[in-house]
């Protein structure tokens, strides 16, 4: 049965489809999520769950391409390539190798603390005022370092970073093992962020959708949508449930974006940047704030339901498999670093599709030649981190107010 117009559609219930629906209905909007499956069950589920102003640098960074070369035969490096032919890849990678330079990173690393800076803020006044029960806590997130060049090179980045408002502190290895009893020995340094903060995402996720149907907002899981189409006053949404009608439509589909966004002449520069994570039963001695280990880029978080390794960055398409290597070095990192680096009880491995655009910047704003239709996409690794700014930055502008931060940056018009 077709359902009445609605006010917005929204395509993609993720944690950035969510937070768009939850802040255009404060605004006063009506809102329809469509989800083809159930919400947050892409890579809002089984992310690290880090709040992280600390993480404003992009991926594109100066000598990453030298880097990435290096480790492209090598399946458990950090950043990994899977050897393949496909032309949309080799063309990401040729703008985001072009980006690997002091000036763009210095021009994304702006824009990116920008949004991260203003989500922060803002989802301490969600988590008060929606009463989210997602474990968040303000504790900040620590770097912790066993080669002393790599702890060096990044307490000299820090002082970079202090540009773009993003504090730091620094230990050295003896001084952060006292107050860490859950590393191990052999520590040559630590970087605090203070700023960042934790939640476990899947429950954010589920209690954003709360708060939302609390205030009025319906979600529909299970719902394909196959296809879009504008007309003079609105938007006609075809679905496996029979068509949906709104006034506006917001695409939300995170890595699968592109798909969709072809279908309307618009082609979207984002690849799939798959993401590994353990989620374990919490082990007895357990770090006191959430850490990167950044030698071997493992993330640590810690909540009062469990304990969760993850990162890892790898470009091989919609790959489906759990790639066991990858996951063996999470473990096989953690293991360096901590006394108890894994729980009892294994309670899910996974993996996500992260949406990454080669400038490492989301894209949020109105799709070109289209009246109606608008993108929130691209969020690369932080969509969990973004997604407060980016939701309170669409239902702005879809609602015709003034943001609270300049949407330039993130708009689709910068690739054409």
């Amino acid at each position: 049965m077709n359902s009445p117009r609605d006010d917005v559609l929204i395509v993609g219930g993720g944690v950035i489809g969510l937070a768009t629906a939850l802040a255009l209905v404060e605004a006063g909007r009506g809102v329809r999520v469509l989800d083809a499956g159930r919400v947050g069950g892409g890579a809002s589920h089984g992310n690290c769950g880090t709040i992280t102003p600390s993480h404003a640098p992009p991926l594109a960074a100066p000598g990453m391409v030298a880097a990435g070369l290096r480790w492209m035969f090598t399946p458990d490096a950090p950043l990994y390539l899977k050897p393949r032919l496909d032309p949309a890849l080799w063309r990401w990678l040729a703008h985001f190798a072009a980006r690997c330079n002091l000036g763009d990173w210095r021009q994304s690393t702006r824009s990116r603390s920008l949004i991260l800076a203003d989500s922060r803020d803002r989802l301490t006044d969600w988590v008060g005022r929606y009463q989210l029960q997602c474990e968040f806590a303000e504790e900040g997130l620590d770097y912790v370092f066993r080669e002393q060049a790599n702890f060096d090179h990044y307490a000299r980045e820090c002082e970079l970073l202090h540009e773009f408002g993003i504090t730091s502190e620094i230990f050295g290895g003896e001084a952060y093992l006292r107050d860490e009893p859950a590393l191990k020995p052999g520590v040559a340094g630590a970087v605090r962020f203070p700023g960042d903060a934790r939640l476990r995402p899947d429950r954010y996720v589920a209690e954003l959708a709360r708060a939302l149907r609390e205030r009025g907002g319906v979600i529909e899981d299970q719902c394909q949508v196959e296809s879009l189409h504008e007309s003079a006053d609105g938007v006609v949404v075809a679905t496996d449930r029979g068509a949906r009608r709104a006034g506006e439509v917001v695409l939300a589909l995170g890595a699968w974006s592109p798909q969709f966004a072809n279908g309307l002449g618009l082609r979207l520069p984002i690849q799939p940047g798959k993401g590994y994570s353990i989620t374990y039963s919490r082990p007895l001695v357990v770090p006191k704030r959430p850490m990167v280990l950044k030698d071997r880029s493992v993330c640590v978080t810690v909540w009062d339901s469990g304990f969760r390794l993850g990162s890892t960055m790898e470009f091989s398409g919609y790959d489906t498999s759990l790639n066991a290597i990858r996951l063996a070095a999470l473990e096989r990192g953690a293991a360096e670093y901590l006394h108890e680096p894994v729980g009892a009880t294994v309670q899910e491995r996974w993996y996500g599709w992260r949406p990454m655009t080669w400038d490492d910047l989301p894209i949020l704003g109105r799709a070109p030649r289209h009246r109606h239709t608008w993108l929130a996409a691209g969020h690369g690794m932080l969509g969990v981190s973004m997604s407060a700014a980016s939701g309170q930055l669409m239902a702005d502008l879809i609602s015709g107010r003034q943001p609270a931060i300049d949407p330039t940056p993130y708009r689709m018009e910068r690739f054409l």
